[in-house]
């Protein structure tokens, strides 16, 4: 399901395409080990990394969550909301769902923008303030949201979260 902008491109065969997304998959979870072993996700570089590995191939808008448990240290990733080119429906009550069968402690909240121009749009924003005051309802910190393009943006560098 997955298929990189970059071979659209290039015209890689269809079984380049599986492989280069299974790689860009084992470097994600690589990362992930990593900062599970080494540390947690605390620092915005390491989300970005991250999350730039997991969603930046996609060719549709992909919401997903890092759970996290206190210490910061990745509980799960789960991909949630997938939607077209431009949008996709984020549902408050399947978020907080998730996040308290995962027994998180706090998430991070990401999409990806199939554009590869990472500004927040108002939208954004807006569901990020909902999301926000619904799992703050369960105690549960709402760290940053990571918007993935060519570069990643992050709401809490900006001071919005």
């Amino acid at each position: 399901m997955r298929t990189s902008n970059l071979n659209k491109t290039t015209h890689y065969p269809a079984h380049q395409t599986s492989n280069l997304n299974q790689l860009l998959e084992q470097a994600a979870e690589a990362l992930a080990l990593k900062y599970k072993r080494e540390g947690s996700f605390t620092n915005a570089e390491n989300v970005k990394e991250y999350l730039k590995l997991k969603l930046g191939g996609y060719d549709r808008e992909v919401f997903a969550l890092m759970l996290l448990d206190n210490q910061h240290q990745l509980i799960h990733f789960e991909e949630l909301f997938f939607g077209t080119i431009d949008a996709a429906s984020v549902h408050p009550r399947e978020v907080v769902k998730s996040a308290l069968n995962a027994n998180a402690a706090a998430v991070i909240l990401a999409h990806n923008h199939p554009s590869g121009i990472a500004e927040p749009s108002q939208a954004d924003k807006q569901i990020t303030s909902k999301l926000v005051d619904a799992l703050a309802l369960i105690d549960i910190r709402v760290l940053d949201h990571i918007v993935v393009g060519e570069s990643c943006i992050s709401f809490a560098e900006r001071g919005w979260i």
